[in-house]
């Protein structure tokens, strides 16, 4: 099966490339997914900008192909998500919002990350807006408050065991969650 890490930030300096990083490689160390690296800022995706509605697929735009292709790819998500204003990043609503039937019956889970909070009212509301487009959000997820703490010399994120126990137990489900909802697709 295969799983996407997504960065959703696309913010310059930004902190999510090296926890997506971390995620990932933990994701193929598990053996229960093929994980690749999704970078939202790769596919430069102004505000919607289709004239026709996301579930016809009649895209005329080269950047909401690659997207609608990137997602189709994938049978489950992990997206990793800071907090700006309590609230997801404009980047990852518009995003979810490019394509529809590519994203239906497939499992996702969340790793956030912000201050004190952890990006957790972050990861709330995304999931709740997952769910319009037909996915299943887990109840298990990843929250890391104070990312830029944990950052060794090189920018890479020095996971704490908390956090790698917290993938794993995500990993676990959404591996259940991907095969099960095969069947609907």
């Amino acid at each position: 099966m295969k799983l996407q890490t997504i960065t959703c930030s696309t913010r310059p300096g930004r902190v999510g490339p090296s926890i997506s990083r971390w995620f990932n490689a933990l994701a193929n160390q598990e053996g229960g997914f093929e994980s690749e690296l999704v970078d939202l800022a790769d596919f430069n995706l102004p505000v919607y900008d289709e004239p026709s509605h996301p579930r016809l697929q009649k895209f005329e735009h080269q950047h909401t192909k690659a997207w609608s292709e990137s997602v189709d790819n994938a049978d489950a998500y992990v997206f990793v998500i800071p907090e700006y204003n309590f609230c997801p990043p404009p980047s990852f609503i518009n995003a979810l919002n490019y394509v529809y039937n590519e994203w239906t019956y497939k499992p996702c889970g969340f790793v956030s990350y912000g201050g004190v909070s952890g990006g957790l009212r972050s990861a709330q509301l995304a999931k709740q807006l997952v769910t319009a487009v037909k996915m299943m959000p887990m109840v298990e997820g990843v929250m890391i408050q104070m990312p830029w703490e944990s950052l060794g010399n090189n920018r890479e994120f020095i996971a704490s065991d908390h956090h790698t126990s917290s993938a794993n137990t995500m990993l676990v489900e959404l591996a259940r969650w991907a095969k099960a909802l095969k069947a609907l697709r």
